[in-house]
This record gives C-alpha cells, structure tokens and sequence, in this order.
C-alpha cells in the first residue's frame, strides 16, 4: 500500500439542493478534484461512481455513473457503478485504491453523489430502508423489538405510513441497550450533537453551521426515544470526489499528496453478540495493514448516523475500553483542541449524510486535514487519520464496513 497516494480531493457543500441534479452536483466535485490534482480528464485511467438511492429517488436504476459524469470527459474510460449502501463512496474510493496499488492503472477516480430530497420524504425514507435484508425484515424488527438488543422497539416504530425512519427506530433501541450496558446517557449523546454542531460551524462545507446547546438537543423533537431530532443525521444532497495514482506518479505531478496506508473493506456477518462486529474485523484489518494502532491516531472522521453512535464506535475502534466512550468524549480529547479530534467536519450530523457522498467525503475531509488545509477547524500537528463508514444493516451487523488509514 506504500506507493498509493491521494492526488486530489474536493466535494460540494452537502445540504437540501431541490433545483440541482446528481449530474451537476457530480461535475463540480470531479472538476475540483481534478484541478486539485493538477490533471485533466484524459489522464484517469479507471472510474468508479458512487450512489445508492437514485434508483428510487429519481429512476435512473441502472448507468448512474454513466449518466451522471456524460460530460466531464470521462465517457469512454473504464466505469464501474458501485452501491454498498451508506458505505457506498468509501467502497469505490477502495476499489480505486486496489486499482492503483494492483499496477491496473496509474491513476483512478473516485466519485460519490447523492440527491435524496424529495418533496414527498416518505419517498428518500423508503429509499434509505431497503439497506436491510427485505427478506428477513421482520427478523431484525423482532430482533430490535427486544430478542438480544436487550431494549424493545419503541411502540412508533410500528407505524406503518412511511412517514418514519426505522433505521432510527434500530438506533434506537442499539442505544437503550447500550445505556443499560455502559451506563451512558441522554446527556452523553446531547454533547456528542453539541460537539458535532461546533465543529461544523468551521466547516463552510457542512450543512448545518449554527452551534447548538444541549439543552437545545434535548428539545428538539422526540424521532424515536431516546433520540431526538438533533441527534439524528439529515437528509441532504452532494459530492466528493478523490484522485488515487501511485506515489510516482504524484511526484511527477508535484502533487501535494497524502499516503494511503491501509483501506479494508469487510461484509456483515450473522454473528452472537460476542463476535466482533464489522467496525472492529475492519479496524484490526487497516491497523495491521497500515502498521499503526489506536493510540497513533490524530484525527478520525466516523459514522455518527446517530449520536450515540460515535460514543460505541470509540469502543468499536479501539480508542477506549470497552463501556468508557461516554467517558472519553467527557475527557474532551475528542473535540478540536484534543489529543484526538473526531469529527472536525462535523460528521454526519451536521456536516451532512447524502449517503452516496458520505464515504468519499469522509476522505476529502481528511485528506484536507493533513494538509493543514482546514483553517478554523484544522488539527494541530495531524499526522495520520482514520475514516470509518458504514452501510446498511445486516442482522445485528453493519451490512458493509470500510475502515480507511491515511497519513502525511
């Protein structure tokens, strides 16, 4: 993996854009990372294109790429559609990185766009719920309901209008069991939003740039308990996009490049609830790949869906023991000023989650940060970075993970 790099790397504002397209949001992510690269269209060997809800979003279920980059000057070259669901953009920034590293091509393309406003929401929730097993759905609901999650579904998640999100509804009751488990609380996943809010508000690329108190968190309105409003990630539009070549060819480039030392990418497993879950087989992956650990990290961007994500994702990839995230976000290493940022973007909590993008804006986001490229919210003296993206669910699993090493 040492002679993989990041050339380029640029994304859109994420946000709620009705009047745009896929294609124009897509366009101006590619030719900005293009640019950042220093290189035009015709020297990108291979292009992989990311989205995972256009099918029922906008129709278009088939040539997304195709369709969305026809005038970038990229038709005719290699294009390969990817969907993994939330996790879909990190898959095609891995399949670029394999592509580079194999000696296939020396540079590809990594691209992730998403439009999921809709004027009918129902519509963008009933895109977002097929990331499950549609054929043992109501094996996860019983399983959530109260089976081994420890903590039932609470009794909106049964209704029926489409009006709702049952991902929220599993976060949900993942978060009562972890509360009974870990003893964190509804305040712990406040500040988890109060943090997100801060950080973004740095971020002229985030959806949402207006701080936030907790007691504000804890008032917004109830989607499914004990998550609130302000604890739940958006629905929004966007793209981002990454240039990987070889280290070579960067330096011929002068290219201002960022190693990748690692990105493995796993599947959801059937697992009991000893087994290790796919955030921690994809981290063991990428720390051993990328010959670092935990305590090596500087900044870390991680799939905070939900608050209480974040906190169980600490845990997940080794930042603290088991039952202590609620305890290391108290620490405040993991604002801006700590040891170890987490989210400086503002995450997908306020920087935004189009759930195409997410991956591959992840990657900007970092990628920016170790070139001290991130004014107000840049981490001090970041050397090396960590991007962890989920999708979808599988059981009791994450249906695809993507943990990704990056240094300077």
């Amino acid at each position: 993996m040492s002679d993989v790099v990041i050339a380029g790397a640029a994304m859109t504002r994420f946000g709620k854009f009705p009047d745009s397209t896929i294609r124009v949001l897509a366009e101006e992510a590619v030719s900005d990372a293009l640019a950042d690269a220093a290189i035009g269209a015709a020297d990108v060997g291979m292009v992989f294109f990311s989205n995972a809800v256009a099918g029922i979003i906008t129709g278009q279920e088939m040539i997304r790429g195709q369709v969305a980059l026809r005038h970038t000057g990229l038709l005719g070259l290699p294009m390969v559609n990817v969907e993994n669901a939330c996790a879909s953009a990190s898959t095609a920034f891995h399949l670029a990185v394999g592509a580079v590293a194999s000696g296939s091509v020396d540079v590809a393309l990594a691209v992730g766009a998403e439009k999921m406003t809709h004027e009918d929401k129902a519509r963008s929730f009933a895109a977002i719920g097929t990331a499950v097993d549609l054929l043992q759905l109501e094996d996860l609901k019983q399983w959530a309901r109260g089976g081994s999650a420890g903590s039932p579904l609470p009794e909106e998640a049964e209704d029926s209008s489409g009006k709702r999100s049952f991902f929220m509804d599993v976060y949900a009751a993942n978060t009562r069991a972890y509360m009974e488990a870990t003893g964190a609380t509804v305040d712990d996943f406040a500040e988890v939003a109060v943090k997100s809010h801060e950080h973004a508000a740095l971020n002229p690329k985030a959806q949402y740039r207006s701080p936030v108190s907790r007691e504000e968190v804890l008032a917004s309105r109830m989607v499914s308990d004990p998550l609130t409003l302000l604890m739940c990630s958006p629905i929004g539009d966007g793209a981002a996009a990454v240039v990987v070549c070889s280290a070579e060819r960067a330096k011929r480039l002068g290219a201002d490049a960022v190693r990748v030392r690692s990105c493995a990418l796993v599947s959801g497993m059937d697992r009991t609830g000893d087994e290790p879950g796919a955030v921690e087989r994809a981290a063991a992956r990428a720390y051993e790949a990328g010959g670092i650990g935990p305590a090596d990290l500087d900044v870390v961007e991680l799939h905070d869906a939900a608050a209480p994500a974040e906190l169980m994702t600490y845990e997940e990839l080794g930042m603290c023991a088991r039952g202590e995230g609620a305890a290391l976000l108290r620490s405040g290493e993991t604002r801006l000023g700590g040891r170890r940022v987490v989210n400086p973007s503002g995450g997908l909590l306020s920087k935004g989650h189009p759930i195409g993008a997410t991956g591959c804006g992840q990657i900007v986001e970092l990628a920016d940060q170790l070139r001290g490229r991130c004014g107000e919210r840049q981490v001090e003296g970041a050397r090396t970075a960590l991007a962890e993206n989920g999708g979808g669910f599988l059981g009791r699993d994450a249906a695809a993970m993507v943990v990704t090493v990056l240094s300077n």
